[in-house]
């Protein structure tokens, strides 16, 4: 009875295990949260009545250790490196010139370039296969114990491989693992860095700033100082992950390269960043690592540069190394993105949807290579917690290709004359007092007729990420406004060349320019036109998602909640918004004056919904490089949304890997294994759009 009971046990870990594999690693669920957690659950009862069959690497033992007094000293079985750094593509080219010098002569070399992570560097140690230890890496020779931090994240497994339910313990040797080791190899040491995601690490800060407790300035010390907390339940409160990248040291691990050693911890079940390229040459890395000073935002986690490394393991180690940086690697950080400058005035501005926002009036100042004199400071309430005033000495940063935003005052170089910053009480475009709800953070104006909301909302309609309407700037449509010519977008298309002419400024060829454009506009694919409608929470992405499922604005404005919170990828909150949005009579005049116009009310090529949901039915897919027009997660819903599934690894159960610029080891794999290789274009004909 024992024996069946443990043996039920222990498939029902090994199952538990994979599902949350695919979960926190994959991304790519196989069954519902319910039957998740109905498995789950079923494991921890047969635990509570056996508790003498519960082991280290079950799922449910990654919380419930008691807080330590101190974390115990760690040596590492070799030194955990730091990297010596390049701030330019000459830099790099004169890093290569020096190893070169090292190597024989005509040595040739290749390089894989991975992510520069900006967390906390951890180092995490499995003997036959099971999590044993977990570690800092402290002064690189010696770290701190931090186990029961580590395993608390479930991106970090407690047992490798991880494998499907049903698939035999030590059954089929991985590539690079000595036969007759099984799967797991003796020993295994892998260095990794534990990280928050931006939206995680968002999100926490305002849970924590509305307990009133002390935030954090980045996701980098949010990282360490949860891992770095005595008691385990405070780092298993926070939304940590790992990404791995090194091994530190092995037993029956034979491998040559480090795409090897990357493909093999993947396949062991490690979370390994999927943006790793190889190059033959540091002048082929040049226009790559200027792709990816401005693709860095599109990551969830934060980078501060990307790691260069010799491929061949024996070569690099025969560089050796020099102080505490090997020479067979090194960093090639980023631009700066923060720098401090001095906060001159407040500009208080109204978005398209009335909220308030003040707007920083900065002394010019290099960011990232980027000019900067103004930056956004959210709101009210972050003014007043960040204790910000005018005169201060700030912190600026820029991230990609949003506004600039300030981090903080520099309290000491304060003077005295520097004065807080307050409020208003009324709109500074329509004189109307400010309404602030009492739930919420962000201060109204609720003047439907406040001419700075049109403004803003026809500027947004018109962008090139909507209707694409060239011609039309700030100023100009701000000068249609204040004419009387335009009282919400659905005008712009009764604009007549008489009246147009009568305003200053406005020529003959500009008005004939113009008038084109606009009249171009109405052939946009519905995707463009929902998105320029202004809808909160509707952006590019979520627009083509919306347009593809309902087929028609008719369709859309009819959705119901529930109908719109079936679409993959929509949230109960946009989902309320759209609702809201359709059933505002003057937004219903809109719709109606732009269908009267001729304006495209259709999405070409849309799936009917009948049809939608089969037409990738059983077919598997895997991403791989840079798509051009679709980001993952677009591409993911796209296929998840038509009934396929997206993998994170390529096998022979895979049905095409997806592949774009820059792929990764992925589409080695795929020709191993002879997996169908498409581009977008591929993907899309697939699909039929």
């Amino acid at each position: 009875m024992i024996q069946r009971t443990a043996e039920k046990i222990a498939a029902l870990r090994r199952e538990v295990s994979y599902h949350s594999y695919r979960y926190h690693v994959l991304d790519d669920p196989v069954v519902s949260d319910a039957e998740y957690d109905a498995l789950y659950h079923e494991l921890c009862a047969l635990e509570q009545a056996h508790p003498q069959l519960i082991t280290p690497d079950s799922p449910t033992q990654r919380v419930g250790e008691e807080p330590v007094p101190r974390f115990e000293k760690v040596y590492h079985p070799a030194p955990i490196l730091s990297l010596s750094n390049c701030f330019s593509v000459d830099d790099l080219r004169a890093w290569r010139q020096r190893i070169g010098r090292l190597l024989p002569e005509g040595a040739r070399l290749d390089f894989v370039v991975e992510p520069k992570f900006d967390g906390l560097s951890v180092v995490l140690r499995y003997e036959n296969g099971l999590f044993v230890q977990g570690a800092t890496r402290g002064d690189g020779e010696v770290g701190e114990d931090i186990t029961s931090n580590l395993r608390t994240i479930r991106s970090v497994p407690l047992r490798i491989p991880v494998r499907p339910p049903g698939h035999a313990e030590g059954q089929q040797d991985l590539p690079g693992i000595e036969s007759g080791t099984g799967a797991a190899p003796p020993l295994l040491v892998v260095r990794g860095e534990a990280y928050l995601a931006v939206p995680d690490f968002e999100s926490m800060n305002a849970r924590l700033a509305e307990l009133g407790e002390k935030t954090f300035a980045n996701p980098r010390n949010a990282a360490a100082g949860s891992l770095r907390q005595l008691d385990p339940g405070v780092a298993a409160s926070r939304p940590l992950s790992v990404l791995c990248y090194d091994l530190v040291a092995s037993e029956g691990v034979q491998l040559e390269t480090q795409l090897e050693v990357l493909d093999l911890l993947e396949q062991l079940g490690f979370p390994v960043a999927p943006e790793v390229a190889r190059f033959d040459t540091v002048d082929e890395i040049g226009p790559y690592y200027e792709e990816w000073i401005t693709r860095r935002e599109s990551l969830e986690y934060e980078i501060d540069g990307l790691v260069v490394k010799v491929n061949r393991l024996a070569t690099r180690d025969a560089l050796g190394v020099v102080g505490r940086d090997p020479r067979g690697a090194t960093a090639l950080k980023f631009p700066a993105r923060e720098k401090t400058t001095r906060l001159l005035a407040v500009r208080v501005n109204v978005g398209r949807t009335g909220t308030i926002n003040p707007l920083a009036i900065l002394e010019p100042v290099d960011v990232g290579g980027v000019t900067v004199q103004h930056a956004t400071l959210h709101n009210y309430d972050d003014v007043a917690r960040k204790d910000v005033r005018v005169g201060d000495t700030v912190i600026v940063k820029r991230a990609g290709d949003v506004i600039p935003y300030i981090v903080g005052p520099v309290v000491a170089l304060r003077d005295g004359t520097e004065t807080v910053i307050d409020p208003p009480d009324s709109c500074p475009s329509c004189g109307e007092p400010l309404y602030r709800p009492q739930d919420e953070i962000a201060i109204y104006c609720i003047n439907a007729a406040c001419p700075a909301q049109l403004v803003r909302l026809v500027e947004h309609f018109v962008g090139r990420s909507a209707m694409d309407i060239e011609g039309l700037g700030s100023k100009t449509v701000q000068l249609l406004v204040d004419a009387g010519l335009v009282d919400n977008v659905a005008d712009l298309y009764s604009l007549r060349a008489d009246d147009l002419l009568a305003l200053e400024g406005f020529r003959e060829r500009k008005v004939s320019n113009l008038l084109d454009g606009i009249e171009a506009s109405k052939e946009r694919p519905l995707s463009r036109l929902v998105a320029a409608l202004g809808i909160p929470g509707v952006g590019a992405a979520v627009a083509e998602l919306l347009a593809t499922h309902f087929g028609s604005m008719d369709a859309l404005g009819a959705a119901t909640q529930e109908d719109l919170e079936a679409v993959e990828g929509i949230g109960p909150h946009t989902a309320a918004a759209l609702v809201e949005w359709f059933s505002i009579p003057r937004n219903q005049t809109v719709v109606q004056g732009l269908r009267q116009a001729g304006v495209n009310m259709k999405e070409e090529g849309a799936v009917p919904a009948a049809e939608r949901h089969e037409r990738l039915a059983g077919l598997t897919f895997v991403l791989t490089g840079t798509l051009p027009t679709l980001s993952r997660r677009e591409a993911k819903a796209m296929i998840e949304e038509l009934g396929g599934k997206v993998a994170g690894l390529v096998s022979g159960r895979t049905s095409y890997v997806v592949a774009g610029e820059k792929p990764g080891s992925k589409l080695v794999k795929a020709g191993e294994l002879g997996v169908p290789v498409v581009d977008e274009k591929g993907l899309r004909a697939l699909i039929g759009s």
